[in-house]
């Protein structure tokens, strides 16, 4: 997907809503359990009852690959499921030397048919360079995480900085604001604003509002940009609404929630 598709997706459903696939087997309402896959039976109840409301949704593939062969199976059929409208991605963390990550590039963008990939940038330009090389395919670079750890590296001070503004400032010369986009999480609202003088045009990827606290309000008046530039996802507050059978229902619920007060944002 290109930025302007993705843009235009954002623009018509006045949303910026990003749906997070972390399917827990073990957290799923027990009646589905019967079904054949019932990890994809979840995913594509939840896709039913938030499509409209969102332009993005992601899944975070270690829920996927604990289950081995099933897991990845269930991974591949939500992924196609979900069709070419919506950003789709893969919540993988990769990054490796050269020649490692130009085959998880080739995994997530030719055998999967993810639109994005999550890109850990210890390692350096050439473990980020591979995910950049495919044509309307985005690398999403962690930046500023919401977990505790967070403190122990990305906010360390380096040479008058933090050591994650280094990050952005060096990542974005790597790719164009056309197929690099940053992890920036919601609970670190007071830093977005910091982080947007860095990168003004870049889209962010804002996980951690909803079940970790972070305020949809504080990081979109932080973090929107001419255009939206952001993408906020939430996943537990979502998919998990329910245990129920109405568990879809109240999913869509949540959904409307968000879409309804990023709208006022737009």
């Amino acid at each position: 997907m290109t930025r302007k598709q993705l843009i235009e997706q954002i623009r018509k459903k006045q949303s910026y809503l990003c749906v997070g696939l972390d399917t827990d087997i073990t957290k799923i309402p027990k009646h589905l359990l019967t079904e054949p896959d019932p990890v994809f039976a979840f995913n594509k109840a939840i896709i039913d009852a938030t499509k409209d409301l969102c332009v993005a949704y992601k899944i975070n593939t270690a829920f996927y690959e604990a289950l081995g062969i099933k897991g990845w199976e269930a991974m591949e059929k939500t992924a196609h499921y979900i069709g070419t409208e919506y950003f789709k991605i893969a919540d993988a963390k990769r990054g490796d030397i050269g020649n490692t990550s130009d085959q998880y590039a080739k995994a997530f963008f030719e055998t999967l048919p993810f639109d994005a990939v999550t890109v850990a940038p210890y390692m350096g330009e050439d473990s980020v360079k591979p995910f950049l090389q495919h044509k309307n395919k985005w690398a999403i670079v962690l930046g500023l995480t919401s977990n505790q750890g967070a403190n122990d590296f990305e906010l360390l001070h380096t040479g008058g900085e933090f050591l994650y503004e280094k990050v952005l400032e060096t990542v974005s010369l790597w790719g164009t604001e056309e197929n690099l986009m940053f992890v920036i999480g919601a609970t670190r609202a007071g830093e977005l604003s910091n982080a947007r003088k860095l990168t003004p045009h870049h889209f962010y990827l804002i996980p951690g509002v909803g079940a970790q606290g972070g305020s949809l309000k504080d990081v979109s008046k932080e973090a929107l940009n001419t255009d939206c530039g952001i993408l906020v996802n939430a996943s537990r507050a979502i998919i998990y609404a329910s245990g129920g059978k109405d568990f879809a229902t109240m999913a869509r619920t949540i959904a409307k929630e968000y879409q309804l007060e990023m709208a006022q944002y737009l």
